[in-house]
């Protein structure tokens, strides 16, 4: 049985697939291995915190989201990336 991710480990692998250029939500669902609503509640946690963007894209059946990652979200990444170098993780 495998051991369950963290919220740091999952918002940075949310913020990890956005800056490889996975942009729609049902794509980063897919990228993190999570499921739909709690993928939702990590998109607007770090939309509202400004790690995220939203785009909203016009279309004739309803408005179609993309996310682009900020400047502090990236710093964000580095960080961590940084300190799981320095602890050989």
């Amino acid at each position: 049985m495998t051991e369950r991710r963290s919220k740091l480990e999952i918002i940075l692998n949310v913020l990890s697939a956005v800056h490889d250029g996975i942009d729609k939500p049902t794509r980063i669902m897919y990228a993190a291995n999570m499921s739909w609503n709690p993928t939702q509640e990590v998109l607007k946690r770090l939309v509202a915190e400004g790690h995220l963007r939203v785009i909203e894209e016009p279309s004739k059946l309803r408005a179609k989201k993309r996310y682009l990652i900020t400047e502090k979200g990236i710093s964000v990444l580095r960080y961590f990336k940084g300190a799981e170098e320095l602890l050989k993780i």
